[in-house]
């Protein structure tokens, strides 16, 4: 059980690093078109993407898939920009009309790639550990607590901007995600792998 914990609270800071902020800025695009009404599309989000990227992170950590680690950091700012300009087009559907279809397609899919950026760290923490299974649902289990954290927070964001500031959403929703793309560019600079 201790071990258990231990892996709860590194998946928990792994997550709220800031110094590795990329998984946070991803959770904050993904629900920046939401609002606290909207709590059971935004919990399905985080699941579905807490589903993916532990598969992904199982089948690395086990050995099933491989994958570039160059090519993987790389994508993890991809997922961020392709979701902030998602939000900006889905921006101009009115409350109430759209389909969060498309954002759970995007939370599984880049789950998974996020997934794989989180393997190779959890890989090497791994390294001398019999008992991967129990690790690896500590992981996952801080991860989601670390994943409502930040939705909650983006959520308060949101409320405090568009009800006591009085920005229209479409337009807290198009700020918002400029920000966030304008904040990732560095990133893909940083990572591009050719």
């Amino acid at each position: 059980m201790e071990n258990f914990w231990f892996y709860i609270k590194l998946g928990f800071w792994h997550v709220l690093d800031f110094s590795a902020y990329d998984h946070i800025l991803f959770l904050a695009a993904l629900t920046v078109p939401f609002v606290f009404k909207n709590w059971k599309s935004v919990l399905l989000l985080a699941t579905l993407f807490t589903v993916a990227h532990c598969t992904s992170l199982a089948l690395s950590v086990y050995g099933v898939v491989a994958m570039d680690t160059t090519l993987i950091e790389f994508l993890i700012p991809v997922t961020i920009c392709l979701t902030t300009i998602f939000n900006i087009v889905y921006s101009k559907i009115k409350e109430g009309e759209g389909s969060f279809v498309l954002h759970y397609l995007a939370a599984g899919f880049f789950g998974l790639i996020h997934g794989f950026g989180f393997s190779n760290y959890f890989r090497m923490l791994m390294a001398e550990e019999t008992d991967k299974l129990s690790s690896l649902l500590g992981f996952a289990t801080g991860i989601e607590f670390s994943q409502i954290v930040i939705i909650l927070a983006v959520l308060w964001v949101a409320y405090i901007v568009q009800n006591a500031l009085h920005v229209e959403r479409k337009f807290y929703i198009v700020g918002t995600s400029i920000l966030l793309f304008l904040v990732t560019i560095p990133m893909l600079f940083e990572t591009f792998p050719w």
